[in-house]
């Protein structure tokens, strides 16, 4: 008779109890070394500031938008840090390229902020999770069949499941930690993380620019800004979803 699984009761279900989860969970914490606090820090501190950041942005906006195009370069760089760092999520960030720059202006410093903040991301989670993550996906042979199946099947492919990953609205942080700590092709990365994010992207940015618009200047284009905005958020909803089942039909381990 084998043995029962660490994660097991005996004379249970056979379902892992609450703190056979936590134990769990501490040791899987404590294995990634620094990669564990920085997997909550992302996973934690972008929500406050997407919380504080907008309250600032009739302050920040008409600052930066005096400045020219020093304020689009200060922009760009604070996107890129505060985002690489995940002290701020890019949402917000990309609203505010729209409340203070337009849509043509603040559209590409926020494209540009977005692939800077990965790739600061991606080398803060290289560095401090190291081979750690790789070694604990080793351990789990079902964990290491779908690590291969992702990043071991071609360029293409693995380009594909990136650039879903990011549409089907994944924390940008968290996302940068998982895909650096799994060794993702940083050009794989790159391009993945740029194509995906930058639908989603530029209807933050249009957003704003019509919240913008609606709240100091034009409040007669209300029920325009409104349409626009139901219909921008389904359409990121729709692409989101359509993410998630091409992701879920991509990773799918055929039957025996």
């Amino acid at each position: 008779m084998s043995a029962p699984s660490p994660l097991t009761n005996p004379g249970s279900s056979g379902e892992p109890s609450l703190a056979e989860i936590f134990a769990t969970a501490k040791t899987v914490f404590r294995r990634l070394g620094p990669g564990g606090p920085l997997a909550l820090i992302a996973s934690t501190l972008p929500a406050i500031g997407a919380v504080a950041l907008p309250f600032t942005f009739n302050i920040i906006g008409p600052w930066l938008q005096s400045r020219g195009a020093l304020g689009l370069a200060i922009y760009t760089v604070g996107f890129m840090v505060c985002a690489g760092v995940a002290i701020l999520p890019t949402h917000i960030q990309s609203a505010l390229g729209g409340w203070a720059f337009g849509f043509w202006a603040g559209f590409p410093c926020a494209v540009a902020g977005v692939l800077g903040a990965s790739a600061i991301g991606y080398i803060i989670a290289l560095r401090a999770t190291g081979d750690r993550a790789l070694q604990l996906i080793a351990e789990k042979p079902k964990l290491k069949a779908v690590h291969d199946a992702l990043l071991g099947s071609g360029f293409w492919k693995s380009l594909l499941i990136v650039l879903l990953i990011r549409g089907a609205l994944s924390p940008f942080a968290l996302t940068n930690l998982v895909l650096a700590a799994t060794r993702v092709n940083p050009l794989v990365y790159a391009l993945g993380t740029v194509i995906g994010l930058a639908p989603r992207t530029g209807a933050v940015v249009f957003l704003a620019v019509g919240l913008h618009a609606v709240t100091s200047q034009q409040p007669r284009n209300l029920p325009l800004w409104i349409s626009g905005l139901a219909i921008t958020l389904l359409a990121i909803i729709v692409i989101a979803q359509v993410a998630n089942r091409a992701i879920t039909k991509i990773t799918a381990t055929p039957e025996k």
